[in-house]
């Protein structure tokens, strides 16, 4: 496929959502640019920029471009070229580098270093085959094949959408965008990007008492054991720091999600003194200023905070038209055996934002996007591939100094008769160990020896 043969700039203001606010502009009469700051046809510069493709090189093979460069974005980017090498993948993310939200919660507390979590994406692309590309991605032509950026312009034959997730606010009754922003940058959830692990571990480094509140989302998140680690690991450093501080965990669900007997008794036997838990409190506001949460029947004041609101998948589905009406967390309207989008072929969807029921961790990611690299070079060349469950492997941190952890891998089936995926072949070691701690540090190093250096 030529790259970006034949766009028009109508086509590209049609497509990212901007031809409204930027019509009188472009009809105005033309003015000499040294005079205005406008280039050609009366468009600025910056802006005439992204009407441009991007500067890659012309694609060589059937060009598949990856957005999102976090754990499934990554592996989806080697597989595609090992399935195929005649691939002409390129992998676009936002960030300048990467930094592994798995393995955070024990980093947040000093037991492993950030250069263990941070990692190149140039190095990723430079040994597996691929192009990164720094770019913020601004909108879709699903017609014409084309991903718009703050880079340029990208032609595709084949899109797989990686973007993670957002944070809905709303479903924890705040509304207004303002609040929403003082919310996320006051008390980050942690789920989403390096600047909050950043404040967090600031939070919890310089807490010296009071009562510290963490909270987990209802439906299905990111990480489902991951607020109950974090609760664990800030518990473990306030008792080892003898801070006289409490963590009120409120939990929108009705119980633990997973590994249940495993952190109930790490909550009673280990921080009876520190945690207190409180499931079935589902959130209905958030006072900023006043430093308090509020639920049906109880107002919650705090000293400091780390709240993760309920997620959705990201806004990108949506503005795409892409997205499930019918989905409490919004995620893709994809085929949930092939991951493509319902009428579209060449465009997947992997990730947190899937529509499937499985666990949103990275090993989970990793493995489905082995599978769907295999599914969309099996389309290229005419050939189905036969479903196959994705793997979950989950570590999670109960102790610091030595860490000692706790773990889960389980399959998926589908359901035939609920019409819906089911846990399968599960194991779990609930009893908190040493061994459990190594093997989690091994785990993250050799995930990461596959998504950047193997």
């Amino acid at each position: 496929m030529s790259d970006q043969a034949g766009f028009s700039r109508r086509r590209f203001l049609q497509a990212s959502g901007l031809l409204a606010a930027s019509a009188p502009a472009l009809a105005a009469e033309s003015v000499r640019p040294e005079a205005s700051g406008k280039g050609e046809g009366g468009v600025p510069p910056a802006f005439a920029r992204l009407l441009r493709k991007a500067d890659l090189p012309a694609p060589r093979g059937a060009r598949v471009v990856v957005v999102g460069a976090g754990w499934s974005g990554l592996s989806m980017a080697k597989y595609l070229k090992l399935q195929n090498p005649d691939f002409d993948v390129v992998l676009v993310d936002r960030q300048a580098s990467f930094t592994s939200l798995p393995l955070s919660n024990p980093w947040l507390v000093g037991e492993i270093s950030m250069d263990f979590l941070c990692h190149s994406f140039f190095d990723a692309a430079r040994n597996h085959g691929y192009l990164f590309l720094q770019a913020t991605v601004l909108g879709l032509d699903r017609e014409a094949r084309r991903v718009f950026t703050d880079a340029g312009v990208i032609g595709y034959d084949y899109l797989v959408l990686a973007p993670g997730i957002d944070y809905d606010y709303e479903r924890i009754g705040v509304e207004d965008p303002v609040e929403q922003q003082l919310l996320a940058q006051r008390y980050p959830g942690g789920f989403v990007n390096a600047s909050e692990l950043l404040t967090i571990r600031r939070k919890i480094q310089q807490f010296r008492g009071g009562t510290f509140l963490l909270t987990v989302p209802d439906g299905d998140y990111r990480c489902s054991a991951a607020p109950y680690e974090r609760a664990c690991t800030m518990a473990a450093w306030f008792k080892h720091n003898g801070l006289p501080a409490k963590i009120l965990l409120l939990d929108m669900n009705n119980e633990i999600k997973i590994m249940k007997d495993g952190f109930a008794r790490a909550f009673s036997e280990l921080y009876g003194d520190y945690i207190e838990y409180l499931p079935s409190s589902l959130i209905s506001s958030v006072d900023v200023a006043g430093r308090t949460v509020s639920t049906e029947f109880d107002d919650y004041r705090f000293d400091d905070a780390v709240i993760y609101p309920p997620i959705r998948g990201a806004r990108m589905l949506e503005e795409a038209g892409i997205m499930n009406p019918h989905s409490p967390e919004k995620t893709a309207n994809t085929d949930p055996f092939r991951y493509h989008v319902i009428g579209d072929e060449r465009v997947y969807v992997t990730g947190d934002s899937r529509s499937q029921p499985f666990s949103r961790g990275g090993h989970t990611a990793n493995s489905e996007a082995r599978y769907v690299a295999e599914v969309i070079a099996g389309h290229a060349l005419g050939r189905e591939v036969a479903w196959r469950s994705p793997q979950t492997m989950c570590f999670s941190a109960i102790d610091i100094r030595p860490m000692r952890a706790i773990s889960l891998i389980t399959f998926y089936r589908y359901d035939e008769v609920k019409k819906d995926f089911a846990f399968d072949r599960t194991h779990a070691v609930e009893q908190w160990d040493e061994v459990g701690g190594r093997a989690s540090v091994a785990w993250a190093e050799g995930l990461f020896q596959d998504m950047f250096y193997e």
